[in-house]
């Protein structure tokens, strides 16, 4: 079934149930519908598009005068779905999604915390971003609350969440952070276990809560999009990349040929370098440090590289609105390219190592499996859900610039367990390093940097990339004086954190390092 199909069936089938839809005009994309409805069908018109398998991708509210409005974005076969609905200002209720799409749950109880709105039929009530910074009855993303709040001298401890307990005999207990043996982020996890076997976990996480969506508003579009760069300092490329595209369409700008270029190869470089590293670190967790000290050995080069190209490891800042911030000579395209040679064939020789390697194997075939339901369910995205069997990826079917100007194929696996997600990682490192070629081959002379376009009060746009963790959605609205209203970043973590509750059932203990590793969440990119 075809896009113009699937949402002309939504549409009749809203209708025969009496929903009536408001299509407004949308300046986002031309791959986005963006639909109005009433508050009371909000759950309705879920349900409805979870029959027709839309994916749920995002949700989050915004104050606009006295009244809330609330987003849900939707997804299928590349093309999305803004749903939207207004709520007042002194009573805000709205049935939930979370009871039809498990990847709603989080989302809202986040938005409860910050905004105070009820979802009503929500099936976990306990709050989720609020630790103990601000009390039941204050939420920060309400206009009226000042930027620096109103902190006690020391946070109290947040010692009563309501965990799952275990019960029966021979079960027990293990918390795990939030404090961990590393330099890692703060995360907690709760096991339920029985002998070495795990029977339940549950995470904990907002431990680092920044204030990302707060202190975005009254920024400058460069304000912001240094901002965005900081959500997940390991995809400052592509968090950038999606608020710099979201302000562009707020002000209906295109950027140079050229600049896209340019930041394809920022956005590839900034995958490698992590494939690099987690390929590694999976391989570290089993005892087995060789393959973690070399794969350490090629990302250092990798990043020497940026800084030598780029001017910094990690390429902070190098994605501004309007295009990027430096261009790139033809010795630093000789110099990209010379660096793929030598990685490529460490690569092969490494990985013939790795794959004949049978204690390896034994520690990762089978280990952490994620059936393709569950992650289908969870709406999970990137090297996760395309390791079982979730075939997307944003910049093949919502091909913006500069992937709509090459072909390169998406790497898919089904068995879905540790093994997949570590060979997803090497192909996408092999299509990574033929998609950065293909990018300086089409390098043209031309200008990197657009004039801005200073939009109008209330000029909104959507951006939607792929990062090397997943598709990123970035929404984003603006005020009067070129000043940002509401920023909203959905880091690809969000939802694929969930499912590590779900792959680690019925591994051992022992196990959840090398799990949890393939998996790879940003506590930064939850914890806004």
């Amino acid at each position: 079934m075809n896009a113009l199909n699937w949402t002309e069936t939504l549409r009749q089938q809203l209708e025969e149930a009496g929903i009536v839809v408001d299509q407004q005009e949308s300046a986002y994309t031309p791959h986005a519908l963006v639909w109005q409805v009433a508050a009371e069908v909000w759950q309705q018109l879920a349900e409805l598009s979870m029959l027709q398998g839309l994916r749920w991708s995002a949700g989050w509210a915004e104050q606009t005068g006295e009244q809330f409005t609330v987003h849900a974005l939707l997804e299928k076969q590349g093309v999305y779905l803004l749903i939207r609905t207004s709520i007042g200002y002194k009573k805000p209720e709205l049935p939930s999604q979370a009871s039809v799409y498990p990847a709603a749950n989080r989302s809202e109880r986040h938005t409860h915390d910050m905004f105070g709105i009820k979802f009503i039929g929500h099936p976990d009530k306990r709050p989720w971003t609020r630790h103990k910074a601000w009390d039941k009855h204050t939420h920060p993303l309400r206009k009226d609350f000042p930027v620096q709040g109103s902190p006690e001298i020391i946070t109290p401890p947040d010692m009563d969440y309501p965990f799952i307990r275990s019960h029966g005999a021979g079960t027990y207990e293990i918390p795990v952070g939030p404090v961990h043996a590393g330099i890692i982020e703060p995360g907690h996890f709760r096991f339920q276990a029985v002998g070495e076997l795990i029977l339940n976990l549950e995470e904990r996480l907002g431990y680092v809560h920044k204030g990302i969506e707060k202190i975005a508003e009254g920024r400058t579009p460069q304000s912001l999009a240094r901002l965005a760069g900081r959500v997940s300092g390991d995809t400052t490329v592509s968090h950038s990349w999606a608020a710099c595209m979201a302000m562009e369409q707020a002000a209906g700008l295109s950027i140079p040929g050229r600049a896209a270029l340019i930041r394809g190869i920022l956005a590839e470089r900034e995958r490698v370098a992590n494939h690099l590293g987690d390929i590694g670190a999976i391989c570290n967790d089993v005892a087995f440090v060789f393959a973690q000290m070399q794969f350490s050995r090629l990302r250092e080069n990798w990043l020497r590289t940026h800084a030598t190209v780029f001017g910094h490891r990690l390429l902070m800042d190098c994605v501004i609105p309007g295009g990027v911030k430096s261009d790139v000579s033809d010795s630093d395209c000789r110099l990209i390219k010379q660096d793929i040679i030598p990685l490529r064939k460490e690569l092969t020789d490494i990985i013939t190592a790795l794959d004949l390697n049978s204690s390896l194997e034994d520690r990762v075939y089978t280990a952490g499996f994620l059936p393709e339901d569950i992650a289908a369910a969870f709406g999970t995205v990137g090297y996760v859900g395309r390791a079982s069997g979730q075939d997307f990826d944003v910049r093949r079917d919502l091909a913006y610039p500069p992937y709509d100007q090459v072909k390169f194929k998406v790497a898919l696996e089904n068995q879905g367990d540790i093994a997949s997600r570590f060979w997803i990682r090497y192909k996408e490192i092999i299509a990574a390093l033929k998609l950065i070629e293909q990018f300086i081959d089409l390098l043209t002379p031309g200008e990197i940097l657009e004039e801005w376009h200073v939009p109008v009060a209330g000029s909104e746009g959507l951006g939607i990339v792929e990062g090397w963790r997943g598709e990123i959605i970035a929404f984003v609205r603006f005020d009067g004086d070129n000043k940002i209203s509401r920023f909203y970043p959905r880091d690809p973590s969000i939802l694929n954190w969930p499912v590590l509750e779900k792959l680690v059932l019925n591994n051992i203990v022992p196990d959840f390092p090398v799990c949890n590793k393939s998996l790879n969440g940003s506590y930064s990119g939850n914890d806004l």
